[in-house]
């Protein structure tokens, strides 16, 4: 184990730093910075290797924690790096957007601050391109096999690495004209600067997978000729079908998806030139939701200048400690500032949105909302006499998702969904059409980065099995564990 009395010694968590407000919403560069060796020492000595870790059960990944928090410890960088990299395909990613379910079950946070599992991990996932740790992985034969990776988020890329270090010959097909999914226009740069997703996506075509931007299967190529065409083929596209807010005034200028604001956002970052650009600068803007979605909103809101951000929640705020219904090693639902939150703007919870109000020129003003109030039944209904306007000069919808956009999937493969509307698949990925494998987002739901790299590893086992009788590849997603999902 690392430091036997770490834990005594160093009682405080220390996070990674992060650079100052005013000015990090000058630009879009990441908010947070590296932390100095002697800390990250220190804060991975904390780790107690405890009888049995909670942590690997907390990580849909299984991520061998206590082993290279224990290296990190001992300054072996390149061990630290190598037992990372068993389980996971993308620290470099998990270490900047996870929420960290392994730290609410860490052993230690019964009674102390958890160790600072995320930031560790973020250190090895940069320790290993600094140091240059992260070379391709060339098979040393073919198997002969091809498989069709249909979306490039992180479920995607995980089962494309996975298979073409195995030998497989993969292609992975995105819409966009860029490679990464909900990692390239889904998340801020501020989050995520996307030369981190450059440099992996160099490594990964280095190794031999095949990337075809551009292309939209289902319009440009039939999914019944994509089936035709490969030995296999996996559907990644994740669940990006939006949730509507049905109400008076939906259809008014200036109300708009979440998603719709924060890719144009990012094509603007990434040196695009955006015609439709939604900019909030000297704007009143409203985020409805209260997720990394909405945060994601407010960050970028502040960014480009806006007059004020209010972000409404329909629900109650969250405790701030842990609540008696979701006890250790549960992840529960409390109270979070995100580094959007710090830089300014209001939460308000318990706000029931009745409709929405416009000008004569058919542009939204403002909200009228109400609070909410919870029936017996559980239901949660806007309370009468209580109703107020608020101004609003743009209105982004961050209320989740509803599933897969699989129109074209279901009427063009005879590929069935679930009553989620996800795309329904047995325990070993395999959707209702032979060679057909769902994973990620697309056949769980909306759900973490982690979740996705996970359900991408176990899929391409599945794969291999399906098409050559075995399989060397790890399965850290278990399928009797897929519905325990400490996020929920």
């Amino acid at each position: 184990m690392a430091d036997p009395r770490g834990f005594l010694k160093v009682r405080h968590r220390e996070d990674r730093p992060k650079r100052p407000v005013p000015v990090r919403i000058m630009d879009w560069n990441e908010v947070q910075e590296r932390q100095n060796s002697q800390t990250l020492h220190e804060q991975a000595g904390r780790c107690m290797d405890c009888g049995v870790p909670f942590c690997h059960q907390g990580c849909p990944l299984g991520n061998l924690i206590p082993e290279w928090n224990d290296l990190v410890w001992r300054g072996k960088k390149d061990e630290a790096v190598e037992r990372m990299h068993a389980t996971n395909n993308f620290p470099e990613f998990t270490g900047r957007v996870c929420p960290a379910p392994c730290e609410s079950s860490c052993v230690l946070s019964i009674n102390q601050p958890a160790v600072t599992i995320k930031q560790i991990e973020y250190e090895i996932g940069e320790m290993a391109f600094d140091e240059g740790y992260v070379k391709p992985f060339i098979p040393a034969r073919l198997v002969g096999k091809t498989v069709a990776v249909v979306g490039s988020g992180p479920a995607g890329l995980a089962a494309a690495q996975q298979l073409t270090q195995a030998g497989f010959t993969v292609a992975v097909y995105e819409r966009d004209d860029r490679i990464g999914g909900l990692l390239r226009y889904g998340i801020p740069d501020f989050k995520l600067e996307k030369s981190v997703v450059d440099r992996r996506l160099d490594v990964m075509a280095a190794e031999g997978t095949r990337f075809r931007t551009g292309i939209e299967i289902g319009k440009d190529i039939t999914w019944d000729v994509l089936r035709r065409r490969y030995d296999a083929v996996i559907v990644a596209t994740g669940a990006t079908r939006p949730r509507e807010l049905d109400i008076p005034g939906r259809k008014l200028q200036g109300i708009h998806h979440a998603m719709d604001y924060l890719v144009r956002s990012n094509r603007l970052s990434a040196g695009d030139e955006v015609a439709d650009l939604i900019d909030a600068r000297g704007k009143n803007v409203i985020v409805l939701g209260g997720g990394d979605t909405g945060s994601d909103c407010i960050g970028t809101a502040h960014r480009q200048g806006a007059a004020s951000v209010t972000s409404l929640a329909i629900g109650r705020k969250p405790p701030v400690d842990r609540a008696d219904e979701e006890p250790w090693p549960m992840m529960p639902k409390v109270f979070e500032v995100s580094s959007s939150h710090e830089e300014g703007g209001d939460r308000t919870y318990l706000a029931s949105t009745v409709d929405f109000v416009g000008d004569e020129n058919g542009h939204v003003t403002g909200l009228k909302v109400a609070e909410t109030e919870y029936l017996d039944n559980g239901r949660r209904v806007p309370k009468e006499g209580t109703e107020k306007v608020i101004p609003a000069d743009l209105v982004f919808l961050a209320l989740g998702f509803t599933g897969n956009e699989s129109d074209d999937l279901t009427s063009q493969l005879s590929v069935e969904l679930d009553r989620r509307t996800n795309v329904a698949r047995d325990e070993q990925y395999m959707t209702a059409v032979d060679g057909v494998f769902s994973c990620g987002d697309a056949g769980r739901g909306q759900s973490l980065v982690v979740w996705a790299i996970a359900e991408g590893r176990a899929c391409a086992a599945e794969v291999e099995r399906h098409l050559t009788g075995q399989t060397r590849l790890p399965q850290p997603v278990a399928p009797s564990e897929r519905a325990i999902d400490l996020s929920l």
